[in-house]
């Protein structure tokens, strides 16, 4: 190809052209094979997936731990084309929830598109296309990029001295090692967030000792787990009909309650510490035990979890909780402030993820070279989670400043896929060659939601969560997650700069 001709390639706008654009999905996890499936069904079918792993389905790939479910309830955690009448509990737990995954991605023909061990390593808007660069493939060029990488994939390894020492089996939980076993161990923990919730009570009563490291008690809400009968499951498979109605169900009760009580609403926030307090006394007896597991912030502050097994566990006599502060960790074990040394066989991290990178460390360079990581600088922002100034042509998916909580993220995902759509049949029809949002909207949305977050309870409630990114606040939507659904219905193209021009940047 001539050089003439290869800038005519880069300068051409598709909606101008009437073809379809080439569009490239960043991420096969939930988000990005609904993306396949819903840009098909709007008619855009050039589609290009890339996944850095060897299997689709994103964080229900990667976690595989004992215990492993999902804190929100089956039938709205569901693709609403996928209905799944054969979910065996109220609340799923993993390996079904990565079987439901493989399954819609099967029966709806994603594969056929989706490249595995394909990490994405750099992404450059040459105006109005961009240019992805794929390991273990030739650069290609598409009209639009969708990043659907979500933010639970980074782990995130604790800063602690002499961690490369240990000589036992250590593993974080996103990396767990199906080859150890912990039969009769000593096992520890370090973390008692919800992943260490679920596998201490899913292993205690199997190993030898199990020790968790906390440094802060969290607030843990009965799990109202239930199994469904064979018969329930059959009136479903006949009834296809009652698969929205319950979907709706469960979306309003999550809404209507710990939704409301995030946003300031103290009758639903007492409630929520009620009924927290009252399983911790009913579950734990040690009276000093019970008070190691009082948090002293408001509940909601941080995720909330759902687990009914661990504090049964953590009261068992092979189990210790552990608050004295780590020193280091030493070939035998982890050492506290105390000056003891917990003797260790296997040392799980359940420590999070680096919840700030999204589609990172990827090179993301926008207009004028601008470069993601240096834009964000620790505090990614973007408009209604989705759009970035100066990066044309480009799309998240539970981006950054979107609703989180306990929702249903799936839900989430699918009201900025059909949102995104009608700005795509917006182009089309003005034949423009890029879209972005502008600098003074994104300003705007960001000041307002800077302003609101700090009423908000993982602001006041008095705890440090992972909702927190570098600027010292929540990275959150701070109003009720109805607004957001609402305001997504229709976009408000003034909002956005649409270009009929197609001339390079390069």
């Amino acid at each position: 190809m001539s050089q003439a001709e290869d800038i005519a390639s880069l300068t051409s706008c598709w909606a101008k052209e009437g073809r379809t654009p080439r569009i490239a999905i960043v991420g096969a996890g939930l988000s990005g094979i609904g993306a396949v499936i819903a840009l098909r069904k709007a008619g855009y079918t050039d589609l290009t997936v890339y996944e850095k792993a060897d299997k689709i389905g994103g964080t229900w790939r990667d976690n595989r731990y004992p215990g492993l479910s999902c804190d929100v309830p089956s039938y709205w955690y569901s693709y609403s084309f996928a209905p799944n009448p054969d979910w065996s509990h109220r609340f799923s737990y993993g390996p079904e929830i990565f079987r439901y995954i493989e399954g819609v991605a099967k029966e709806f023909d994603v594969m056929s598109v989706v490249n595995l061990n394909s990490p994405v390593t750099e992404m450059t808007y040459l105006g109005p296309k961009w240019r992805l660069k794929a390991e273990g493939h030739e650069e290609q060029i598409f009209d639009f990029l969708i990043s659907a990488t979500g933010i639970l994939h980074h782990p995130n390894y604790p800063d602690i001295k002499g961690i490369d020492s240990f000589k036992g089996a250590m593993f974080h939980t996103a990396r767990w090692d199906d080859s150890v076993s912990l039969e009769g161990k000593r096992v520890g923990i370090i973390g008692t967030g919800s992943t260490s919730a679920q596998i201490v009570g899913a292993v205690t009563k199997k190993v030898k000792k199990m020790s968790v490291f906390q440094r802060t008690p969290h607030w843990i809400a009965p799990l109202p787990q239930k199994k469904y009968s064979f018969i329930w499951k059959k009136i479903l498979r006949v009834c296809p009909w009652m698969h929205p109605h319950l979907s709706n169900f469960y979306k309003r009760h999550m809404l209507n309650t710990f939704a409301k009580a995030t946003i300031g609403d103290v009758k639903e926030q007492r409630k929520i510490e009620q009924a927290c307090l009252k399983t911790l006394a009913k579950d734990v007896t040690d009276p000093a035990l019970r008070v190691k597991l009082t948090p002293s912030y408001k509940a909601t502050c941080k995720r909330l979890i759902f687990c009914s097994d661990f504090y049964p566990a953590i009261s068992r006599d092979n189990a210790e909780l552990v608050t004295e502060g780590i020193t280091c960790i030493e070939p035998e074990g982890i050492r506290t402030e105390d000056g003891r040394l917990h003797e260790l066989d296997v040392l799980i991290l359940a420590t999070g993820f680096k919840v700030s990178e999204f589609m990172l460390p990827a090179k993301v360079y926008g207009e004028n070279n601008l470069e993601l990581s240096e834009v964000w600088d620790g505090a990614p922002r973007a408009h209604r989670a989705m759009t970035i100034p100066n990066f044309p042509n480009f799309w998240m998916l539970e981006g950054p400043t979107g609703p989180v909580g306990n929702l249903s993220l799936i839900s989430i995902t699918e009201t900025q896929l059909a949102y995104m759509i009608k700005c795509l049949d917006q182009m089309k029809a003005e034949k423009a060659a890029s879209i972005a949002v502008k600098q003074e909207t994104f300003d705007a949305f960001n000041k307002a939601i800077a302003e609101e977050v700090v009423g908000t309870t993982w602001a006041t409630g008095g705890c440090d969560s992972w909702y927190i990114d570098k600027t010292g606040t929540p990275n959150l939507y701070p109003w009720h997650p109805s607004i957001f659904y609402n305001e997504m219905q229709q976009p408000d193209f003034s909002e956005y700069q649409l270009s009929q021009e197609s001339v390079s940047s390069t």
